[in-house]
């Protein structure tokens, strides 16, 4: 009977002793694929972006030097980033909505021209990109209106609309820079939201169908924006006019087959294809590197939007529903912007001015997507360990705890006479149970299992 008793306790041991602690603290899988993503677009920017840097600074790795000084202030603002706890975006995201407007008008008011768009706020030595940011802040208080007005979105309409004034506000800020690109990340993420939130289909649709009439809108009424879906449609009708940066990058996927040409062997990055090293990195990555390459890169990508999705699932099974909207937000962001890049360098959509995430030349896009991805690794970790911390509080009260006991027991053992050791052992476990908190299923499966195991013993020793 000994051995039972020293069977069951090293099962009690390992199923409670050994289950406490995660087997990491963080999302191993999800850093890898930043990082593996950061070293693709490590290695094609400096391959992609070296004969327009000899032409225009003298030095081959100009934009291969500054790009790894972004990632490094990447890496330096994600670590930061995951030290801040999910309370914290909890609490601010109504500011930084704030926040972000104030940087879209900042970027009228005194923001550079670049390419006749006004985008980049220069700070110094450093320019930033406003609409990175804008994102980011945005959707964080998108998830915080959606907490605070559940009820609202999903039963009236007018829930449903004020999430869309904010919306249509920002959009009208970005319209005017222009960059109908970064409008339509947002419109999609945030239908996307919405949805899974749980808005009624008909406003769903009507949004949609909304929104499409809207950029259609803006497509027709702006010149050179009907040039760029023209010339979408067909591109060889003016390949060396409107069409030629898009046959250009077609040039690029044709050469690429299978397995491309070979890294650093791209003709099209000798100046015949323009933002070789930003918009269109894809395209020089699909020549050197083939379809092998674009198929690796696009699993990661996906990789990493299940993964955001998981844990958004989670957050909103564990009760927190701010971590899983904006991990919802953040996969949603990272897909749709993606298809958007990938497919204007493809010919599959108008061309517009996105990056690819981790992997496209550009500081503030850069530093914004590893933000990003940083809160990715925060909500899963306070997921991880929120048992963990709950345990924690638990045992760090052992002693008061323990005098309670013996004080509840004692006045229980006196009101009730004991005849026998089950009665006692029954009084005993019933003293122990706190008076104004319900014992948790595993503090029940703790007490059943201690139960047994006593029982167990005392059989034992009567034997």
């Amino acid at each position: 009977m000994m051995t039972a008793t020293t069977k069951l306790s090293e099962l009690f041991s390992a199923r409670h002793d050994g289950a406490a602690q995660p087997s990491a603290p963080y999302d191993v899988t999800l850093i890898l694929i930043a990082l593996a993503l950061m070293s693709i677009g490590v290695i094609i920017v400096t391959s992609a972006s070296m004969p327009v840097a000899d032409r225009l600074h003298d030095n081959p790795f100009y934009f291969a030097i500054r790009h790894g000084i972004y990632i490094v202030a990447a890496v330096v603002a994600a670590m930061v980033v995951l030290q801040l706890p999910m309370q914290f975006w909890r609490m601010t995201n109504p500011y930084l909505l704030l926040a972000a407007i104030g940087l879209l008008v900042a970027v009228l008011l005194i923001g550079r021209t670049v390419n006749g768009s006004t985008r980049w706020l220069a700070i110094g030595p450093i320019t930033v990109q406003a609409a990175e940011p804008a994102k980011l802040f945005f959707f964080a208080y998108l998830a915080g209106y959606l907490v605070r007005r559940y009820e609202e979105v999903t039963e009236n309409l007018k829930g449903f609309i004020k999430p869309l004034v904010v919306f249509f506000v920002l959009a009208m800020l970005l319209l005017l820079q222009p960059d109908l690109g970064t409008v339509v990340v947002m419109f999609a993420t945030t239908i996307g939201l919405l949805f899974l939130a749980g808005a009624r289909l008909w406003q769903f649709f009507a949004l949609v169908f909304v929104g499409v009439l809207a950029v259609v809108a803006l497509i027709v009424f702006e010149e050179y924006r009907l040039k760029r879906v023209t010339s979408f449609l067909d591109p060889w009708a003016d390949p060396f006019g409107a069409g030629y940066q898009l046959t250009q990058s077609l040039m690029a996927y044709g050469r690429g087959n299978w397995f491309g040409q070979g890294l650093g062997n791209s003709l099209q990055k000798l100046e015949f294809l323009p933002e070789a090293h930003t918009d269109f990195v894809m395209a020089i990555l699909a020549e050197e590197l083939g379809f092998v390459g674009v198929l690796a890169v696009l699993g990661l990508i996906l990789w990493m939007v299940l993964r955001a999705l998981n844990i958004g699932n989670k957050a909103l099974e564990k009760g927190r529903a701010f971590d899983g909207y904006l991990a919802y937000s953040i996969g949603i962001w990272f897909s749709f912007q993606t298809a958007v890049n990938i497919g204007a360098s493809a010919g599959i959509l108008p061309t517009k001015g996105l990056t690819l995430p981790l992997v496209s030349y550009g500081g503030s896009s850069l530093i914004v997507m590893s933000v990003a991805v940083a809160i990715l690794l925060r909500i899963d970790f306070e997921l991880r360990v929120d048992g963990v911390q709950a345990l924690g509080r638990g045992d760090s009260k052992g002693e008061h705890k323990k005098a309670s006991v013996k004080k509840r027991s004692k006045k229980a053992n006196s009101a009730t006479p004991v005849t026998d050791n089950e009665h006692s052992f029954d009084n005993a476990t019933v003293a122990e149970k706190p008076a104004t908190k319900a014992p948790s299923p595993e503090d029940e499966g703790k007490a059943g299992i201690k139960a047994i195991l006593a029982r167990v013993a005392e059989e034992a020793d009567n034997g």
